[in-house]
């Protein structure tokens, strides 16, 4: 019989639109799911609804599910929390997490989405691929105990990576950011907070996570020798300027680049369904909900991207609610 659902698309760049999709009847080995929240990555998403995604990494840049191309017309997004409508007998009924777009209703492979632990709400599991990217990062930095860290960029990720942080024994943690109603956010995570002006140097590591020059340049100031930065941060075609004259060499700094596309090297033997799991079992903390920065409803959605994509709005994560979609 088949069914309807309701869509976000990018119709072109800087322009979102509503559409009411076709959605099939599951498979043997589908799962048909019933969307209840969505979450906008704001640093991709943004940088999608401009039309910046460079021509050479349109392959590497598409989402699981994704539908159309860059730069337009495409059904974009990766953060969705819903229950199963119908499916194989250990997933029917359950709530669950996909890496899918913002879409009222949707069928995937049985494969493709993962059980949300009874602990976890859904509001907050709508989280875990920014706590995914978040654990991945941390795998690619490999901090050790008692290690003095800066993360500059209290967005969603970076604040995703300080949770993480927090954990580790001994470590000295900082969030790092100019917006002062950080502070609050950082308080909630356990970790201390900091301007760029003020923050503290000779970190062991510092992970980059503001999507500025400005920030990255920070980042390196604020190295030990021998020190690392580990850049989360994509900037789609925007040039960004490095300062490696002055003590970049003589202090022997690292950058390393980390990206959630592919599992940490120094993590080779998990694999994705692990990371996501992991990911799922971290937000039983309720820590993370000081990560969710507003909510709009799907038919909103256009508007507020792009007031985001524009600089507007929080840069925590921005949750979508479906309820009362097809």
């Amino acid at each position: 019989m088949g069914h309807e659902a309701r869509a976000f698309w990018l119709a072109a760049p800087g322009h979102g639109e509503i559409r009411t999709v076709p959605v099939p009847d599951p498979g043997p080995d589908e799962v048909l799911v019933r969307t209840r929240y969505t979450a906008v990555s704001r640093g991709t998403e943004t940088l999608v609804f401009r039309g910046e995604v460079p021509e050479s990494e349109y392959e590497r840049m598409r989402a699981p599910f994704q539908d159309g191309g860059f730069p337009a017309p495409v059904k974009y997004g990766y953060l969705a929390v819903g229950e199963v409508e119908q499916g194989p007998p250990g997933l029917a009924g359950r709530t669950v997490f996909c890496l899918y777009p913002h879409q009222s209703l949707f069928v995937v492979p049985a494969d493709a989405v993962t059980v949300v632990p009874d602990d976890v709400p859904a509001t907050r599991a709508v989280l875990a691929g920014t706590v995914e990217t978040a654990v991945n990062a941390v795998w690619d930095a490999a901090p050790l105990v008692g290690d003095r860290i800066a993360v500059v960029g209290a967005g969603m990720v970076g604040a995703s990576v300080a949770a993480v942080l927090a954990g580790l024994p001994g470590a000295r943690v900082q969030l790092v950011d100019p917006d002062p109603d950080r502070a609050a956010v950082a308080a909630a995570l356990g970790v201390g907070f900091a301007s760029p002006d003020d923050a503290e140097g000779d970190r062991d590591l510092v992970v980059h996570a503001s999507a500025t020059p400005a920030g990255l340049a920070r980042s390196l100031e604020l190295l030990a020798p021998e020190g690392e930065v580990v850049e989360l941060s994509w900037y789609g075609t925007r040039p960004v300027p490095l300062p490696l004259g002055g003590p970049f060499h003589s202090r022997r700094l690292t950058i390393r680049a980390s990206q959630v596309g592919t599992v940490s090297p120094r993590r080779a033997r998990r694999g994705y369904g692990d990371r996501m799991a992991l990911a799922l079992r971290l937000l039983a903390d309720p820590r993370f909900d000081a990560l969710v920065g507003g909510d709009c409803t799907l038919d909103e959605l256009p508007t507020v991207l792009a007031t985001m994509a524009a600089g507007g709005q929080p840069s925590l994560c921005l949750r979508v609610s479906h309820h009362g979609g097809q």
